[in-house]
């Protein structure tokens, strides 16, 4: 079931006009995949078959102005035990307008998303954003393990693809 979100509680007139939804019709995929693999640190080289498998897999929340996406994130979880929160971004002409804190919390106040044992994300930049909805570093990071296979950057060399930013 989609819900929407028309305003942060206490909006501000900078957030006139915006929403979220978790509507997957309403996703502009063109949009988010131009915003991953151009402007992102994180999904250079993201197939676009498998970001329209990983949309469809995962409880994704837009962010619209005026029916535009402007921001995005998706959510992976078992509505039981864990989510991993993933994707994030707003657009650059749309931020300081705090979409940011308001995804965050329409995140996580989902109703299939409450209750959960554990919440994960990755980031390298936003740790100031995500500390106000109670992450914290890992705290045993030596239980951890991954396994990492960069997506080939299209003309990249191989320095570039072997030395991409992780962020799952």
């Amino acid at each position: 079931m989609a819900i929407t979100a028309t305003q942060p509680v206490g909006s501000t007139p900078k957030q006139q006009g915006y929403r979220i939804s978790t509507d997957k019709c309403l996703l502009d995929i063109n949009a988010i995949y131009a915003f991953l693999t151009e402007r992102s640190y994180w999904a250079k080289g993201l197939p676009l078959e498998r970001l329209r498998r990983s949309i469809e897999h995962s409880i994704c929340f837009g962010v619209y102005h005026h029916d535009t996406l402007c921001g995005f994130a998706r959510v992976i979880s078992d509505h039981a035990t864990f989510a991993y929160i993933c994707d994030v971004f707003v657009m650059e002409e749309h931020r300081g307008n705090g979409l940011s804190k308001w995804l965050m919390q329409t995140i996580r106040a989902h109703d299939e998303l409450q209750g959960l044992r554990r919440w994960s994300l990755a980031t390298a930049d936003a740790h100031d954003l995500y500390k106000q909805y109670g992450f914290v570093p890992v705290s045993k990071p030596e239980l951890w393990m991954e396994i990492y296979t960069p997506y080939e950057i299209p003309g990249g060399t191989h320095e570039q693809n072997e030395h991409q930013e992780t962020h799952p």
